[in-house]
């Protein structure tokens, strides 16, 4: 694709001048991007320009679009779908209870793969979280996911061009639209449950905007939920808002009220933190309600 120049002229006329790219549009460069073939002042200006703008709901299906055709394919084990679990973040204040929704899920026999990769110096690194708890970064997908424990790949195991540009990061100074991106990534297209785990409100809008359309075309399932510090577990105190998207439609999952009784549980470092979450598996700790009333909404999910 040519004429980047043109492209940034359309989208980084700022929020309020700016015109978003059509499906096609958004295809092609997305593509470019993910490929390496945009320069690098044209690739930051165009990062940039759209982080201010904010992806429309074409861009976004025309990003996905370019994305998907870049991912690698998984073929998970027979039975439940294989939920999807971004590990983008990292804890900032909290305990990491991402990689106990995984354990849960697993247990239950309802297969996981948890991806993604970590930039952040200020925040506790998810994969390390997870190495000390057994769960290494595997190469091969597929027999990880048939041993019945959750898989864990980097996620330029599954899209290099991708895990390119979420690398920016550090030396643009902020995130861009690879971060978003990687939570819709789906490497078994159909066979599916994407836990699209959002922070900012205005992602709540489009990301309700855009999922109808990605699962229709899949025939795939996502949820839809608020974060806890970017990673994709329910906030202990708050309530889980969390909506069902798939190829029939949407429906909002109904769960308790807010719980500002419940002890916020601090961060506690990567040994402390692994060892609160083999706790919660034994039963020496009661499961926090919220983390149960996910793990059965994607319970329910991954088997209908």
């Amino acid at each position: 694709m040519a004429g980047y120049g043109a492209l940034i002229k359309e989208v980084g006329r700022g929020a309020r001048g700016a015109r978003s790219l059509d499906r096609p549009q958004a295809a092609a460069l997305y593509g470019d991007m993910l490929d390496g073939r945009v320069p690098d002042m044209e690739l930051g200006a165009l990062l940039i320009a759209l982080r201010i703008k904010g992806e429309s709901c074409d861009e976004l299906l025309g990003f996905h679009d370019a994305l998907q055709a870049r991912t690698a394919r998984i073929e998970p084990p027979a039975g439940p779908r294989l939920v999807l679990l971004p590990a983008l973040n990292g804890a900032r204040k909290l305990a990491n209870l991402m990689p106990l929704v995984a354990l849960l899920l697993a247990r239950r026999g309802v297969p996981v793969l948890i991806h993604g990769r970590h930039d952040f110096d200020s925040r506790e690194n998810s994969f390390d979280l997870l190495r000390a708890l057994g769960l290494e970064q595997a190469t091969d997908l597929a027999a990880a996911l048939a041993a019945g424990r959750p898989a864990v790949a980097p996620l330029d195991l599954l899209c290099p061009g991708l895990d390119a540009l979420m690398a920016l990061r550090p030396r643009l100074g902020v995130r861009n639209s690879a971060h978003i991106m990687a939570k819709l990534l789906d490497p078994a297209p159909g066979r599916s449950l994407r836990v699209v785990a959002v922070t900012h409100p205005e992602y709540l809008d489009s990301m309700s905007e855009a999922l109808p359309a990605l699962c229709r075309d899949s025939g795939g399932q996502a949820l839809l939920m608020r974060a806890c510090e970017g990673e994709a577990h329910a906030h202990l105190r708050r309530k889980a808002w969390m909506r069902r998207f798939g190829p029939d439609g949407s429906s909002e999952l109904q769960t308790g009220d807010d719980d500002l009784n419940q002890p916020l549980l601090e961060l506690p470092g990567i040994d402390d933190n692994a060892a609160l979450i083999q706790d919660f598996l034994s039963g020496r700790r009661p499961l926090p309600a919220r983390i149960e009333e996910q793990v059965e909404a994607l319970d329910a999910l991954a088997r209908a």
